[in-house]
């Protein structure tokens, strides 16, 4: 199906580049890094015409693969996901782990300093919640780099979908060997705001001398690191994050979204990923968002400590 899309393309190198061609050139460009006038070199074609090729390839695969392999989460998705949360990271009723992470790209034009982050670079942030199998569940592509992680999901239709409780999240469930019902959550480091569907660990003052909360911070953090992995796996697969990406913000937009699909399909082979090593969460395309201290909902307190 992919290739009968591209083969519709109505560009003036339709009949000269089989469409298996133009597919190995956006593969190419995704996976190496390599730029524009490096790749047009390797494979004897103009430079407009691999940014043409790359361009319509990535929509492409969003088009025919992202209902298949990061369709909408429904009901059951959540559910098997706190169940591989609980088997592989004890941590009950966690459906996620969500994290924030700054892509870096050219400085667009007449964009002021809303890409320009605290790094003093520019950046497009990729705000994703992740299974325990690594696989994207939901992202939200492009945020401006100037905002923090809380803000960018406030404003993303998830973020809004989740404050209303229209994002398919299962019901309260008690923990194993306790009858209190608890929600299932999505967890996340301080630079997110304590809610009742999303837990962030106690800060350290809070947690510091006490054992329980000690330990709840563990739990968390461990467990949320599989966020962390799975930017790992990404990078390590599309070497394209290992530099700024020289290209406008909407085509930054929509090679970050097919390297994710990408990214799940290729997790479907688990035997490519059996000995791979966890990669570092320190890349040098990825860096972290600040935090946000805001006041939380007391309900949100209520449902924490159950979890402690």
């Amino acid at each position: 199906m992919i290739e009968n899309d591209i083969r519709k393309m109505d560009t003036n190198y339709r009949e000269a580049i089989s469409p298996d061609q133009r597919l190995a050139i956006a593969l190419r460009f995704l996976a190496t890094g390599d730029s524009y006038s490096t790749t047009d070199h390797s494979f004897r074609v103009g430079f407009t015409t691999v940014s043409a090729i790359v361009r319509n390839v990535c929509q492409a695969i969003c088009d025919r693969m992202q209902g298949i392999y990061m369709p909408e989460p429904s009901t059951e998705t959540w559910i098997e996901s706190a169940q591989g949360y609980y088997k592989m990271w004890q941590f009950p009723n966690c459906i996620g782990s969500i994290d924030g992470k700054h892509v870096t790209i050219k400085c667009p034009r007449k964009s002021g300093s809303n890409y320009f982050c605290y790094l003093k670079k520019f950046c497009i942030v990729l705000l994703s919640i992740v299974g325990p199998d690594y696989k994207f569940l939901c992202v939200d592509i492009g945020g401006y780099g100037k905002n923090s992680d809380d803000s960018i999901l406030e404003q993303s239709v998830m973020g809004q979908r989740l404050e209303a409780g229209t994002l398919n999240i299962p019901n309260d469930k008690s923990f194993p060997g306790q009858n209190v019902p608890a929600p299932h959550v999505i967890i996340g480091d301080e630079a997110f705001a304590l809610k009742r569907n999303l837990m962030r660990p106690f800060p350290y003052k809070q947690a510091k001398g006490d054992k329980r909360k000690e330990n709840y911070n563990y739990r968390l953090c461990r467990a949320r690191k599989v966020v962390e992995n799975a930017f790992g796996i990404l990078a390590q697969k599309w070497r394209i994050y290992y530099r700024p990406m020289e290209v406008n913000v909407e085509t930054a937009n929509l090679i970050v979204r097919t390297t994710c699909i990408l990214h799940n399909f290729l997790r479907g082979n688990t035997e490519y990923y059996e000995h791979l090593d966890p990669p570092e969460p320190d890349l040098g395309a990825f860096d972290n968002v600040e935090n946000d201290a805001r006041r939380a909902p007391a309900v949100a307190f209520t449902d924490r400590e159950k979890f402690v």
